[in-house]
């Protein structure tokens, strides 16, 4: 089932963004070409390749929750629409979270070409269940093994989707 689809795995399936990463997705859309709400929803759906598009009831409050914290600012273009534009806070933000934004983009262009598959077989699921007790084995660890750990678990998502 596409992600965001209604009834796409019951009430255990997976987020599809983890907590602040639509705010971080909306706000570098934002920065890189100032947008209608509309336009931001229709941006992330062809991101996805038509296999999930945020609602306008999660998008709108995040906007504004954004606008509130000074990271973009509406702009008036005439119209009725909101025209937003990333604020210098905002892209102060962004560079000071640019390795957040470059792994959500990363992630977001692996969920792209996944599409929706079954649940994964108990083989597969406790390859997952290894992998994350060897993560949260070193969570504490520093910056530098962070990344490290980052780019090997990017590098077996590539791998595993034959890029």
């Amino acid at each position: 089932m596409p992600f965001g689809a209604p009834g796409g795995g019951g009430p255990r399936s997976p987020r599809l963004f983890g907590q602040g990463d639509l705010r971080l997705l909306l706000l570098a859309l934002i920065a890189d070409k100032p947008s209608h709400g509309y336009d931001l929803i229709r941006t992330i759906e062809a991101r996805f390749n038509g296999s999930y598009a945020p609602s306008a009831g999660t998008v709108y409050p995040t906007l504004t929750l954004l606008e509130e914290q000074d990271l973009i600012a509406a702009v008036a273009d005439g119209g009725t629409k909101k025209t937003y534009q990333a604020t210098a806070r905002g892209l102060a933000h962004l560079e000071e979270h640019a390795d957040a934004v470059k792994a959500l983009m990363t992630r977001i262009d692996i969920m792209a070409e996944g599409g929706g598959g079954g649940p994964p077989s108990p083989v597969i699921m406790h390859a997952i269940h290894t992998l994350r007790a060897a993560i949260m084995a070193r969570a504490g660890a520093g910056a530098s093994e962070q990344a490290r750990i980052r780019d090997i678990i990017e590098k077996a998502a590539r791998e595993i989707m034959g890029k």
